[in-house]
């Protein structure tokens, strides 16, 4: 039975008013709801004016009372956001904000901004001082290259699928592997370029190339996965995906929502790739984020090319399961 075009129609219109709703949810809603909440900060002075700070910025602001050199331990592990030092001078306390290039510009943004207005109240204007200082190209490339990692592995997977299906030959596992790593390896380079040509001093190093290189084979390994599974209705969750980057990977997870800090930032691939890769840049390869990103990398680079390169099923198999994909010619006898 052929169903009218006109309800045809008006089911295209319901899908695509879904989309609409289902990613206004996942990337504008989080940019729309951002709102600082408990961000955490350090502060270095006596008891008492430390707990004078202490209560202010009321529920925005988590503060954590420790010596200078506690404070700017926390800060470079990453714990918290920014340090506001009080230290005696010859003439009068001296007032300093720290924070550091290291960490997420969204989190150093809102810890800055709070601490110099606690500082100018308390003392008046403070110092500032960064540590890992870095220009617009650091803070941009992280977030940059984890996206650039995604798209490029993505329509490299899906390149292989579509011309697999239009010259009816099957993608067997030695193809999926040098697509693998042939998109981490010409993405890397990629990435490399870009960075060399945005900004000169952005460190390229065997750490630095070594981790993107890592992260776009795993994307890529996760993709190709999907993409066997699947075929291109795996699109309908890759490619959603790389529209969250920008809206929750850039956040740091005081400034989100509880609702999208906890569906969506606390797994999103993202976010660990672009911070671990944050950190390498600035030269701080023993933090925290880093170990935590080539653990989570490494799983999914070792659960994608698990699914894509299992033998398990014949290539006719792959074929059957794919024809929801493309075009069924029916002979008429």
């Amino acid at each position: 039975m052929t169903r009218p075009a006109g309800a045809l129609a008006l089911v295209a219109a319901v899908a695509g008013a879904l989309v609409a709703v289902v990613l206004g949810f996942l990337t504008f809603g989080a940019q729309a709801t951002v709102a600082p909440d408990g961000v955490p900060v350090a502060v270095a002075a006596p008891p008492e004016i430390a707990q004078r700070l202490a209560a202010h910025g009321g529920g925005q602001l988590a503060w954590t009372v420790a010596t200078p050199a506690e404070a700017r331990r926390l800060l470079e592990d990453k714990k918290v956001y920014g340090v506001l030092e009080l230290a005696p001078g010859p003439a009068a306390t001296v007032v300093t904000v720290v924070t550091s290039g290291a960490i997420n510009p969204a989190g150093t943004q809102v810890a800055q901004q709070a601490l110099t207005g606690a500082a100018t109240a308390l003392a008046g204007p403070p110092k500032q001082e960064v540590l890992h200082p870095v220009g617009l190209a650091g803070r941009i490339a992280p977030l940059a290259a984890s996206a650039l990692a995604w798209i490029g592995a993505l329509v490299a997977g899906l390149a292989l699928t579509q011309l697999a299906k239009r010259t009816g030959r099957p993608i067997g596992a030695g193809a999926r592997f040098v697509q693998i790593t042939g998109a981490g390896a010409l993405i890397t380079a990629v990435v490399a370029g870009f960075f060399a040509l945005w900004d000169s001093t952005l460190p390229l190093t065997v750490d630095v190339l070594g981790f993107v290189f890592l992260a776009a084979t795993a994307f890529a390994a996760l993709q190709a996965g999907l993409l066997r599974l699947l075929g291109l209705r795996a699109m309908a969750v890759l490619g959603p995906l790389y529209l969250v980057a920008p809206a929750v990977a850039g956040q740091v997870p005081e400034l989100l929502n509880p609702a999208y800090r906890a569906l969506l930032w606390s797994w999103t691939p993202f976010r660990f790739s672009t911070e671990g890769l944050r950190s390498l840049l600035q030269g701080v390869p023993d933090a925290p984020d880093v170990t935590t990103a080539l653990w989570v990398l490494g799983a999914l680079l070792a659960a994608g090319l698990l699914v894509a390169l299992w033998p398990g099923r014949s290539a006719r198999q792959e074929a059957e399961a794919h024809l929801a994909d493309g075009v069924v010619e029916v002979g008429v006898h």
